[in-house]
């Protein structure tokens, strides 16, 4: 953005600062925000003059959700697997090499057109950062393919190489955790920011997810980790020992994964709409908040056990089953989801931060909770639109 652009007759503007305004959201009144050159000037009264003007017209206006956990870069979909779920099936995970077999056949060409396709759909309900991971490859070519589509459109992209042993590797998970911590780790550390591991049953245990991570580590890649999804395990503590960014699912903690959160730097971050998809139970937010920890929720956007790319749809979830209140499940999804990537430019409407802003149809950001399912995004003013193509 060049020039100048200011969105006027704000009536609650979320600064996510408490130095600009009322409370932990920084909540501004009759209010206008100021952008120049992509980043916030000033935050003030309404009637500020700028060379472009948005008219907010009374609503509020947030930050841009930050999603720090999606899987957007696939082929294929899973809705039989889901539908055998809501039957009863229970979730295992096993899923993923249906999408990595589809991935692997898909044209870069088409990776790219559906990756588009669901920025467009997350940016249009007010997203204007997301993580992006690879782990549909799981072989080297396939990988990198995957992480040169997502660098294309963010700078938050992750090798997840270890999501899963592939199926040409069965029974021969350290001879694949090799593969993962060197030829393939090597060629897809120029294309990534961060390094993942799914720390679970039936994926990588504790000594398996620490190699890769200090692999990662040693190729200069920040650590964060897949953990406690399916029930309680070493993820936790393993994300905290290693110094990782963020654990994310959270979904099954003990006291013990609670405490060393609140005592770490490591963001708990949590996947709602993947509980809803996969029934599993919601974690007690309220017990790791009221604890210290640093909380953040992402959407986990990927095809088997959470097709969705609505921040506000994961927001009501944790509000209604996770016990937050509306305002921290607000934070959770914008400068929580900062955090969580270890940024401090953006989940905020400060000065000196980039202005990446949500304009609401609604007077109040409890309209993201009070009004579940309704797409209440007026505008996103915000970077993924540039990258993104009109839908055919």
């Amino acid at each position: 953005m060049s020039g100048s652009l200011v969105i006027d007759n704000i009536g609650q503007l979320v600064t996510n600062d408490p130095s600009l305004g009322e409370g932990e959201l920084g909540i501004v009144r009759d209010a206008s925000l100021v952008i120049e050159s992509g980043t916030v000037a000033a935050v003030g009264a309404a009637g500020a003059i700028a060379d472009e003007q948005i008219d907010a017209r009374g609503a509020c206006v947030l930050p841009g959700f930050v999603d720090s956990h999606t899987h957007l870069v696939f082929a294929g979909d899973r809705a039989e697997e889901f539908t055998a779920r809501m039957a009863g099936r229970p979730y295992d995970g096993g899923g993923i090499r249906v999408t990595t077999d589809a991935t692997r056949s898909a044209s870069t060409q088409q990776l790219r057109r559906l990756t588009e396709l669901r920025l467009a759909e997350a940016h249009r309900a007010g997203t204007t950062t997301i993580e992006i991971k690879s782990g549909y490859g799981l072989n080297v070519v396939d990988e990198v393919r995957s992480l040169e589509v997502a660098e294309h459109y963010t700078a938050e992209t992750t090798f997840l190489g270890a999501h899963l042993v592939p199926s040409e590797y069965e029974e021969r998970a350290d001879d694949y955790v090799e593969l993962v911590c060197n030829e393939m780790l090597a060629s897809a550390a120029p294309h990534a920011r961060w390094i993942d591991v799914f720390c679970e049953t039936g994926a990588f245990d504790a000594d398996q997810t620490r190699a890769v991570l200090a692999a990662g580590r040693e190729a200069g890649l920040l650590g964060r980790i897949h953990g406690n999804q399916l029930g309680e395990g070493p993820g936790v503590q393993v994300a905290v020992e290693c110094g990782c960014a963020s654990v994310d699912h959270c979904t099954f903690l003990s006291d013990t994964d609670i405490d060393a959160l609140a005592s770490s730097d490591t963001v708990a971050t949590f996947l709602p709409a993947a509980d809803f998809s996969t029934r599993q139970p919601y974690p007690d937010a309220r017990r790791v908040i009221d604890a210290g920890a640093t909380v953040a929720i992402a959407s986990n956007c990927n095809p088997g056990s959470s097709y969705t790319t609505s921040m506000s749809f994961c927001i009501a979830i944790a509000v209604r089953d996770m016990f937050m209140t509306i305002d921290e499940a607000v934070q959770a999804a914008t400068i929580g989801g900062a955090r969580a990537l270890q940024r401090d430019d953006i989940g905020r409407l400060a000065p000196g931060c980039l202005g990446h802003a949500t304009i609401l149809d609604a007077p109040s950001h409890h309209h993201l909770a009070y009004r579940p399912g309704v797409p209440l995004v007026r505008h996103t003013v915000g970077p993924l639109g540039a990258f993104i193509t009109s839908p055919d």
